[in-house]
């Protein structure tokens, strides 16, 4: 009885690999995430505060503290938050913070008011820096087709795959 009672923390289980080549096992990963965590939600106070990107941050980093908080088994903590394993998140919060101060460096929130961005209209022509996204032009079966589908007039239907289709 007394070894059950005092030997169970003792004896809880120990991760010996993660299974990713290069990221080792952290024994204490509950309480380096709560210190990782704290820290983000601290550092995010930097960036205004009806800004989407703050606001994601806090979301999901008060969501993985809480959990944190209150599991003590890095097990029950990976299963929870379902975001892989705890040295994956620490890695995540890691790159978090080092993302915020990038942020707050680059400052994308800070355009002025008096900012103007070149619109391009449909016809204009594009400048070359610009990638060109346009579709190419449709089939001429396609429209074919839609205008059969849309009139409901299955003889006008040129797809032979379509036109069996309508005969069941």
């Amino acid at each position: 009885m007394f070894l059950r009672v005092i030997g169970r923390p003792l004896m809880a289980k120990v991760k010996q690999t993660t299974g990713i080549v290069g990221l080792d096992v952290v024994p204490n990963a509950r309480e380096v995430l709560i210190n990782l965590y704290n820290k983000t939600l601290k550092e995010i106070q930097a960036v205004p505060p009806d800004e989407g990107y703050r606001k994601a941050v806090e979301s999901f980093t008060r969501q993985r503290l809480k959990v944190c908080q209150e599991e003590e088994d890095w097990e029950q903590i990976e299963k929870r938050l379902g975001c892989g394993q705890v040295e994956e998140l620490i890695e995540e919060a890691q790159d978090e913070l080092t993302l915020i101060g990038k942020m707050i460096e680059w400052d994308p929130w800070g355009v002025p008011d008096d900012y103007e961005c070149e619109v391009i209209e449909n016809d204009a022509p594009v400048p070359k820096h610009v990638p060109l996204h346009r579709p190419g032009p449709l089939p001429e079966e396609f429209h074919k087709t839609l205008e059969a589908f849309t009139k409901k007039d299955p003889t006008a239907v040129t797809s032979s795959e379509s036109q069996s289709r309508l005969k069941e």
